[in-house]
């Protein structure tokens, strides 16, 4: 492959200035979740997530210069080849992987590990760009469909084998990037009703409230249409069957298909009050935690939570708990500004690409940071389950950085040569 002598005059280096802050201000926040004042820490004490972690971002900075000055058609190329590598890896690691929290998702090296599931998000994304990009595709063709959602759930049913739900439910996110690329809104608009009323059969008690609301609702909908209203009572009945199916179904898919740890979270969703010290406990930590911050917070390295360990995995899942206790209100909105502002960054670099393939894939990547970013925070304030996924460049873990590294570098790459693109076009 022929190599770029110099993109740096056309990468966005807004995006580079927010990558590295990001990867700046998570770092200090592990080192604050793991700081002990009465112990003499090196910053570079590989015994510490701090130390390992400041190993992993130097990893990140040589894996990103790489993506930077390998040609730019190498990723295009290449996309299916390394989808088939990473399916590859996925099948392997119920079979040699080893068992971290539960979930039997890593490969050992040595005394680290590496879990390809991460590196699953940005291989998928290449391999769907690239078929979208595909002369002569169609999204309205049932075929192109289909492959697409076969292109997304393989790896999502490799990954669900290892336990590892979390990280599979973020290949659900690719559908709004299909939604982007003219695929009909009914799939989506079908599956948020549907979320909706699982969430709401589970918070109300009773579901024979949901079943009088859904029939006073579609039998105001029958007298006031007035034209084609046998068509509409039979779209209506059928819609109505669909709904109580639903409905229905909630109880059995709690009981009998989600395991009990699974089952917990759910509990601990609807009311984590009802048992603090047990399903309960992760939540109610974390909203105290956070709470405890106030409007500027306790300070750096000051937040008592963090330092006596009531928030379980403080330097992975619920690393924005540190955010909240040491900085505050303040602290939480620069937070969640900057993620923001990376989002419109990444929507921004994907519209202004001409080239099918870019495009799409910007759309992967803003879609798979998005996903990422709300329900990792939305779960530390009780919004949403506790799944276990990172928060982008803040959460600890080598594979997760590098993961989410690649996946916005390749994006600056075939941005910066997106003059280029469409001269080979």
């Amino acid at each position: 492959m022929r190599r770029d002598s110099d993109i740096s005059g056309s990468i966005d280096w807004t995006t580079v200035m927010l990558f590295l802050g990001l990867v700046t201000f998570g770092w200090l926040n592990i080192l604050a979740a793991v700081y002990d004042e009465g112990a003499r820490q090196s910053l570079f004490d590989l015994s510490l997530n701090s130390g390992r972690q400041l190993l992993f971002i130097g990893a990140a900075m040589v894996i990103a210069f790489a993506i930077t000055i390998i040609d730019l058609r190498f990723y295009e190329t290449f996309a299916y080849l390394f989808y088939g590598l990473i399916l590859f890896a996925l099948l392997l690691v119920p079979l040699i992987g080893r068992e971290v929290g539960g979930n039997k998702a890593w490969i050992g090296i040595g005394s680290f590990g590496v879990q390809p599931s991460e590196f699953a998000k940005f291989v998928t994304a290449l391999a769907v760009a690239k078929y979208i990009g595909s002369v002569g595709f169609r999204m309205d063709s049932l075929r192109s469909q289909a492959t697409l959602f076969v292109l997304i759930g393989l790896p999502m049913g490799l990954i669900l084998l290892q336990k590892d739900t979390g990280t599979a439910l973020v290949f659900t996110s690719f559908v709004l990037v299909f939604f982007r690329e003219g695929m009909s809104p009914f799939l989506l608009i079908v599956g948020l009703c549907a979320a909706t009323l699982f969430v709401l059969t589970l918070l109300i008690p009773d579901p024979v409230y949901l079943y009088v609301a859904i029939g006073v609702v579609l039998v105001a909908l029958i007298v006031f249409e007035r034209k084609k209203k046998l068509r509409r009572i039979v779209l209506l009945t059928i819609g109505a069957m669909m709904i109580s199916g639903v409905i229905a179904s909630v109880d059995y898919v709690v009981k009998d298909v989600l395991k009990p740890h699974q089952q917990n979270r759910i509990k601990a969703l609807i009311n984590p009050d009802a048992d603090p010290l047990g399903f309960g406990w992760n939540v109610t930590q974390s909203k105290i935690a956070i709470g405890s911050g106030r409007f500027f917070g306790k300070g750096y390295l000051k937040g008592t939570q963090t330092k006596f360990d009531f928030v379980p995995e403080q330097s992975t899942d619920f690393i924005f708990c540190t955010v909240g206790e040491e900085h505050g209100w303040i602290g939480s909105v620069v937070v969640i500004a900057t993620f923001v502002t990376l989002l419109l960054r990444i929507v921004y670099l994907a519209e202004r690409q001409k080239n099918r393939f870019t495009r799409t894939y910007g759309y992967s990547v803003a879609c798979i940071f998005f996903f990422h970013f709300a329900v990792n925070i939305g779960m530390t304030v009780g919004l949403f389950p506790v799944i276990g996924i990172p928060l982008p460049f803040f959460s600890y873990g080598g594979s997760a950085l590098w993961g989410f590294t690649i996946l916005l570098f390749i994006l600056l790459k075939l941005d910066a040569h997106r003059g280029q693109v469409l001269q080979r076009i």
